[in-house]
């Protein structure tokens, strides 16, 4: 068996939510007087359905059919055995891969603009407001807001926008409206622009924009709709590893060994990793490694910090690893990676040990690609590259351990629409980036008085 497929009635009924299983329990988010943030305060840009999930102590929080009805267009996914890679690698591992890049936006980003747009739809929203790097998160909110009949704005990183002129055209065909960031139509647009006219945009400074703009529309009609980081969206991305459970079980298959998927934010990897994280904390013995660019590496590099999500402060202190808010990455063809600091849930999971972090170097991951592409038939994102070079990576191991393991890795998008990173890599113009410690430094310093977050943990990973 080469795949395994769940059907309809088979998808997972409910998400699951680490935050009630961590060991050490999560620290708040933090408003500007270093007080904890109430949910009436994220009120103005979230529906309350949303916040309440964001707090939620429970351990599984029900999907309602609404929501369902429209995952089932493409869900459940399915589960591959990559026989072909495994081959050329000449690994004695058996490498899995959760299809993500079947739906119709092409990752696994609308598992949470669903669930966010059909929420909003039901709290009275009338337009949602987001940012996006690569243009994944952009266009899967582009596609629920059609879905349930929202407007849609989209604040896409300048240098994507101009990178990946077809992932705007995607948006332009679901109804979303896409422009640059930094743009004028913004204070925090314009203020970057007058600083830094020629700025590449970052994820930070797009997700400043988008924010003003959802709070400053003074009919309350408007909403702001996060791809990434915060604790409902990794909750809702958990039906990825739900669904994987279950299709490993059909390939006669237990605990995995390893358990991969790349890391910028945080969504895909939580996605497939936090149910086995679960497993993890009740004793099972499996490696997770969130994999990063060597170019923004919050969590290898970043210390564990309060510190803001977006560039201008819009956003609340968030307990994170992070490079600090005012951070510009390089621009790397992986535009969804280039954030600046990492999911307080999954940067929870690396302080207490049970995830492990890996840096990896964008020509390593083009090349890990390319193998997989010439042997499984699949181009992935640039993005989903750094998962795919760290299965090579921990191919390699196994058959130099001579030991039989499973390996099962997220492949979060395919990549028609970055075909131009290839073109870069295949002509040699790609270059490999270690972002120097002094850079990381001096971004730190603005974040020096800030609130320190606990570095609680409990040893027993």
């Amino acid at each position: 068996m080469n795949k395994a497929i769940l059907s309809s009635d088979e998808i997972p009924r409910q998400w699951y939510n680490l935050a009630a299983d961590l060991p050490t329990p999560m620290q708040p988010p933090l408003g500007p007087d270093g007080n904890p943030v109430s949910p009436e305060m994220l009120a103005p840009i979230f529906p309350m359905a949303l916040i309440e999930q964001e707090v939620s102590p429970k351990q599984w929080i029900d999907i309602p059919e609404g929501i369902l009805d429209i995952l089932l267009k493409w869900r459940p996914t399915s589960l591959h055995r990559a026989f072909a890679f495994e081959k050329e690698l000449g690994t004695p591992a058996r490498i899995y891969y959760k299809n993500e890049s079947l739906s119709p936006p092409g990752s696994h980003k609308p598992n949470t603009a669903v669930a966010q747009a059909w929420y909003n739809k039901q709290a009275g929203t009338k337009r949602l407001t987001t940012e996006t790097g690569a243009g994944q998160w952009g266009s899967a909110l582009a596609f629920a807001c059609a879905q349930l009949g929202l407007e849609c704005k989209v604040y896409m990183v300048r240098i994507s926008f101009e990178q990946k002129p077809y992932r705007k055209i995607m948006m332009k065909a679901w109804g979303a409206d896409c422009i640059a960031s930094p743009s004028t139509e913004t204070k925090a647009g314009r203020d970057i622009l007058d600083k830094s006219p020629d700025t590449p945009g970052s994820l930070g400074i797009a997700i400043s924009e988008a924010v003003e703009a959802a709070v400053t529309d003074e009919s309350g009609s408007t909403k702001y709709s996060l791809g990434s980081v915060l604790n409902h969206v990794m909750l809702h991305q958990t039906i990825i590893g739900l669904e994987t459970k279950k299709q490993l079980a059909l390939f006669d298959e237990k605990t995995p060994d390893v358990v991969i998927g790349c890391a910028g934010g945080g969504s895909n990897f939580a996605g497939l990793a936090f149910p086995f994280v679960h497993d993890k904390i009740n004793g099972a013995d499996i490696e997770i490694i969130p994999t990063e660019p060597a170019s923004c590496p919050s969590l290898t590099q970043g210390p564990f910090v309060y510190d803001l999500g977006d560039a201008s402060g819009m956003t609340p202190l968030l307990p994170m690893y992070s490079l600090g808010h005012g951070f510009v990455p390089p621009p790397i063809h992986a535009g969804g990676l280039r954030y600046h600091g990492m999911a307080p849930l999954v940067s929870a999971a690396a302080v207490e040990g049970l995830v492990t972090p890996r840096a990896i170097h964008q020509l390593e991951c083009f090349e890990a690609a390319v193998t997989f592409a010439r042997t499984e038939g699949i181009i992935v994102a640039p993005e989903t590259s750094h998962a795919v070079a760290g299965v090579v990576q921990e191919a390699k191991r196994a058959k130099e351990e001579g030991k039989e393991k499973v390996i099962v890795f997220n492949l979060s998008g395919h990549g028609l629409m970055d075909l131009k990173g290839y073109e870069a890599y295949f002509a040699g113009e790609l270059q490999d980036y270690s972002l120097p410690k002094e850079i990381i430094e001096e971004n730190l310093k603005e974040i020096a008085d800030f609130p320190k977050p606990a570095v609680a943990k409990t040893g027993r990973w």
